[in-house]
């Protein structure tokens, strides 16, 4: 497993795709970003309270049964296909690409994840925030990202203030869809950030981000990108 790869400069370090730990079963081939399940490193074990970035490809008919979580805050974004959401609290539906889904696990919670297509497979990003205090009443909700999205720009969907229309979560972080068109640049501020590229390419100071990489941010960063990206931004405390 590879190190991790510090850019020129100091406050970030990059998170190779080819470096992350992979799980294929079957119907399930998964990258994570940090330990998770049977793989566990030390020095992997997430990013101040992102534990979870599973870049799950799942098959045409398959996914994942009911099974329970408790105090873990669970977002889906999905990259391409669709995925069917069910779970204890009676929620129920279909969410597609550009969606990103929200799950409160709070005191407990059941859910189910599969792929109600039968020829497409589906490529999501489950992402774990360790919320701010355990417990609570379980929560749902989930949104369409694509006419929300800001050009060139950083589009908030989830808050621990919920402002600006955003899903409202049980930590002082920040979620944002990010996207860049080629040429186009963007301003990371301090203090601590994970950016994870979905698609495109992205200039750090002397290091380039391709699909699937990570970079820890701590400190002030210029993202410079060098074909139309799609990315995740974490904000943390």
């Amino acid at each position: 497993m590879g190190m991790p790869e510090p850019t020129t400069g100091s406050g970030v370090t990059i998170r190779r795709a080819a470096d992350r730990f992979h799980t294929k079963a079957g119907w399930l081939d998964s990258w994570h970003t940090f330990s998770f399940g049977e793989h566990h490193d030390p020095a992997h074990m997430g990013y101040r309270q992102l534990r979870v970035i599973n870049d799950d490809i799942v098959a045409p008919g398959q996914g994942f049964g009911m099974h329970p979580h408790r105090s873990m805050e669970i977002f889906t974004y999905i990259i391409s296909g669709q995925l069917e959401h069910k779970d204890s609290m009676g929620n129920g539906r279909v969410i597609g690409a550009g969606e990103f889904q929200y799950m409160s696990a709070g005191d407990g919670v059941l859910h189910s994840e599969f792929n109600p297509s039968d020829t497409e497979p589906v490529q999501l990003l489950q992402i774990w925030i360790t919320p701010k205090h355990p417990g609570g009443e379980p929560r749902y909700q989930d949104l369409d990202t694509k006419p929300l999205r800001r050009e060139n720009g950083l589009t908030l969907l989830a808050s621990g203030d919920g402002r600006d229309g955003s899903i409202a979560i049980r930590q002082d972080a920040e979620i944002h869809f990010g996207h860049l068109d080629a040429g186009a640049g963007l301003r990371i501020d301090p203090p601590h950030t994970w950016l994870h590229l979905i698609a495109g390419e992205v200039g750090i100071g002397a290091a380039t981000l391709a699909p699937g990489d990570g970079a820890a941010i701590d400190g002030p960063a210029d993202l410079a990108s060098s074909s139309r990206s799609e990315f995740l931004l974490f904000r943390l405390p």
